[in-house]
């Protein structure tokens, strides 16, 4: 019997709530848009989050990706803890995270080829020219 791995993606317990501001009813008051939410993502697994509006998923897809501060909770990518970890550490791990966002239509810019849509996050990264050449073909390639 094999060994199971560590999952690539490991979240506990995770907590988003916002302030609410205004008034002296109010004072203290949140809204709890993500509340206490486990679960592991295995490396290869496709994992699909679903829910009616306003339920939060957003949220927690912006919370993984750690692009705003969590409330609480715990947040693993490829074993390092990145809940409370600063800018400086998220940039190399970013290049290996991805969101597939809810309305492709809307996310991809029609005036960009195939090839320049799939090289950009690479520029972003500061990959060089021939880096995002060679990697785009071996993306483009697989599909």
């Amino acid at each position: 019997m094999s060994e199971q791995q560590a999952p690539l993606v490991s979240v506990r317990d995770l907590r988003k709530h916002y302030a609410l501001n205004g008034g002296l009813l109010r004072k203290g008051a949140a809204v709890k848009a993500v509340d206490g939410v486990s679960f592991d993502i295995q490396s290869g697994e496709t994992f699909g989050l679903v829910g009616e509006s306003g339920c939060g998923k957003s949220t927690l897809g912006r919370a993984i990706l750690r692009l705003f501060d969590i409330t609480s909770g715990e947040i693993h990518f490829a074993g390092q803890a990145i809940a409370h970890a600063r800018e400086k550490e998220l940039k190399p791990l970013r290049k290996r995270m991805q969101a597939i966002f809810q309305d492709p239509y809307s996310s991809l810019n029609p005036g960009m080829t195939v090839r320049q849509l799939v090289a950009e996050p690479m520029q972003i990264h500061g990959y060089s020219r021939e880096e995002q050449r060679e990697r785009t073909e071996t993306l483009l390639y697989k599909v």
